[in-house]
């Protein structure tokens, strides 16, 4: 696993082993960043169920200004830390240790907003409706924000969740990226 583009374009990312993270694939990870190319520059991004933090260190490799990780697993913690730590982006990242979706609640007390969301819930954790509505309900998504939810390509998600409407979706194989405001 590697650093796709921007200033730190090619750096290799520790993954955290065992069965517990499943990576996005690079080619789905450069697609996810070629669609947010004219919005990435200067915004605060939130990486949800980080593992690795490979989503939110590509956002910070490509100028995004800072990202807030959160993950519960003590594995992916550990590997997110090092690859903080290895890419000298520590000073611009925030990591928490929360449990999803429940946690977001956590995140609304610092009352931070976030210009781009991503989240990758593990395939077959169906709780991809109940982020949409907290991010939105939380005040946790800036004006002009918009979510990105990673999941299996036979998972349909509704056009409108809540107060968020679906404005894309891009298929890759198994996986799809779906985006919200």
């Amino acid at each position: 696993m590697r650093v796709i583009a921007g200033t730190l374009k090619g750096r290799r990312l520790e993954a955290p082993k065992g069965e517990q993270v499943r990576p996005t694939l690079d080619r789905v990870r450069e697609s996810l960043f070629n669609i947010l190319a004219p919005r990435i520059v200067g915004v605060n991004f939130l990486d949800l169920y980080a593992g690795s933090g490979a989503n939110g260190i590509e956002a910070l490799s490509r100028g995004a200004a800072r990202c807030t990780f959160v993950d519960n697993g003590a594995l992916a913690l550990r590997a997110l830390g090092n690859n903080l730590d290895n890419t000298g982006l520590a000073a611009k990242a925030r990591v928490r240790r929360l449990s999803l979706p429940e946690g977001l609640a956590r995140l609304a007390e610092a009352q931070e907003r976030y210009d781009l969301v991503f989240a990758d819930p593990p395939y077959g954790l169906d709780v991809h409706e109940r982020l949409l509505t907290s991010i939105k309900e939380l005040g946790l998504l800036a004006d002009q924000g918009l979510i990105v939810l990673e999941h299996a390509t036979s998972m349909a998600l509704p056009e409108s969740v809540g107060p968020c409407e679906r404005v894309r979706q891009a298929r890759y194989g198994h996986t799809t990226l779906s985006l919200y405001t």
